[in-house]
This record gives structure tokens, sequence and C-alpha cells, in this order.
């Protein structure tokens, strides 16, 4: 039986590093607190918990069906809340522009489990929906426009870079064919297309294996990587002095993002290495909160699988 994809159930989303992320942004009384990729509000539940009824929360999605999600949140959060529609480089960039400040802001990368697990989403590979995979459902391309109209070289790259395939060309080429008889228009045509265009030997072993040009396409769809570039500094503006900043991350792509980005912000003096003495007066604008990124736990991992690709960084503004 299908879920009943217009209600919010409390078995929708569970929030990854949940602990961790509640311990680094360590939100106090008073704060404001804003959660960029509100989902079904996981994290936010907790966030706002230790509000403890002072303060304010802004939820920002690109997604519009997570606002029962919101509303059920508002409801029970207890402190003054709002949702703002939209992705969340633009809407922070607009908060930082009108002079709104926040002391924790937290990015959960990726797809959250609630547009995962609604079939007619056409995210999951594990079940035949209309091939679609937008976050927006408004946006214009989807995964179907992709996979029928880009070239055969362009959705080589996007499986390589996205995915990390091995196979991207072999499956590049057995949808060119496919499409040649007619339009791929369901998840389910285009995992037996992958299926097919991977050797047997290697469809086993290293979970499903439409998992990797799956995960590509939706990065594709939705632009992740562009939108993740301009979210960083969005966010980081937003920030007030002391303000903290916590990115999940699911993919080695993005958590090298995050990573650059933050080693950036923490760097001091770049004066040449011969100056002898620093003439630049640049100072660190950020404090990593840990240099390693933090991992789930083996009991994490064991509860949620899908938990095990996470990595959670974390920094104050200085």
């Amino acid at each position: 039986m299908l879920p009943n994809v217009l209600q919010p159930n409390s078995t929708d989303h569970v929030p990854v590093l949940a602990a961790e992320v509640r311990e680094l942004l360590a939100v106090q009384p008073g704060e404001t607190v804003v959660d960029a990729t509100f989902g079904a509000g996981g994290h936010a539940s907790q966030l706002a918990a230790d509000l403890q009824g002072s303060g304010k929360f802004i939820a920002i999605d690109r997604d519009p069906t997570v606002r029962p999600y919101f509303d059920r949140f508002k409801r029970r959060a207890g402190v003054q809340a709002r949702f703002l529609r939209g992705e969340a480089s633009v809407v922070l960039g607009q908060l930082a522009d009108n002079g709104i400040r926040a002391d924790a802001i937290l990015l959960d990368l990726g797809v959250s489990s609630m547009q995962l697990d609604r079939p007619d989403r056409g995210f999951s590979y594990a079940v035949d929906a209309p091939l679609d995979m937008r976050m927006d459902p408004s946006a214009e391309l989807s995964a179907r426009e992709l996979v029928n109209d880009a070239s055969e070289r362009e959705l080589t790259q996007i499986f390589r870079r996205y995915g990390e395939e091995r196979y991207a060309r072999q499956i590049a080429k057995a949808i060119g064919r496919e499409r040649r008889r007619r339009p791929i228009e369901r998840t389910g045509e285009l995992v037996e297309i992958i299926r097919a265009a991977i050797p047997k030997p290697a469809r086993f072993g290293d979970g499903h294996p439409a998992k990797r040009a799956f995960q590509a396409l939706r990065i594709a769809v939705n632009d992740e990587l562009g939108e993740l570039e301009e979210a960083l500094p969005a966010a980081f503006d937003m920030l007030r002095p002391g303000g903290r900043m916590a990115v999940i991350s699911f993919h080695s792509l993005e958590d090298r993002l995050v990573k650059h980005f933050l080693r950036e912000k923490e760097r001091g003096c770049v004066c040449p290495p011969d100056f002898p003495i620093c003439v630049c007066g640049h100072e660190p604008e950020l404090r990593a909160l840990g240099r390693k990124a933090v991992r789930p736990s083996s009991r994490e991992t064991a509860a949620n699988p899908r938990s095990s690709s996470a990595r959670l960084r974390a920094a104050v503004r200085t």
C-alpha cells in the first residue's frame, strides 16, 4: 500500500547526526535560528527546543510540499517561526541584504527521506514512477527531459562527475539507443536500461546498479553543487559574530566544496610566503569547530543506513 503523501508522518524523516548538530550549533534562548533545508523538520524540532520558548526560527525549503510539516512544527515549537519557500542561496541572500542576522544556520544537503520515499517524486530506483527528481516541482528541468534530451556525451559527463559511475559511457549509450526507439518516461524503464548496460559481474556487491546514475541525475536536475556554492557565502553573510553554521553533506563533491569554503574563511595572513612580516592585515573570518568532518556512529548507521555517507562540518564566525 502506498503511503499517504498528503499528510506528514512521524516516520517520514530521521534526522542525521542530530545530537552532533545540536551540540555544535549550541542554540541558546533568544537567538535566531535558520534551517535552510527544512524538509520534514527533524533537525528543526530539536534546535527549536533549545530556544526554550524565546527566539526566532526561520525555515527555508524549495519544495512546497514541506509546508504541512512546517505547520505541524510551528504548532509545537513554541517560538516565533516562519517559512520561506525558495532556494537556500536566494533566500539567505535576501535575508542578509535586508539586515537579518542569524546565530545558528543549518544546511542539510541532498534529498530527504520525505522525498525519496514518495514514489510520485521519481527519486527512487526501487519503485517504478514517473521520471522526475525535481526538489521544486515547478522547476522546468526534470530527469525526464535530461535523460531524453541531453547528448550521450553530456550524460556520460553527468554520470562520471556526479555519480562517479565506472560505466558512465556504456549507460549513456544504452540510454541513447533506447530513446531513439521511444522516450524514456519512468524510473523502472531507466533502471532496466542501466542494469543491462553494466557487465553482469559488476551488478552485484556494491549496492543497487542504478544507485550512482540516479544520484548523478538528481544532482544535475537540481543543480545541487551550484546551489551549494552560492548558499555557503550567503549563509556566512547572514551570521552574526559568534554565529555558528553547520553543513551536512552526503557526497564527496559536496563535502569538498564545504571543506574548501570553510578553510578559505579560516585563513589569516595571505601575504607571499617570503614576506618577513604580515602587511595584508587579513584575519580569519571563521573558526572551525573540529578539524575533521564528523561521521555517524556505527549505532546510527545500523539504525539508519541512509546516514552512512553523511559528513558534518561546522564553524563559528569570528
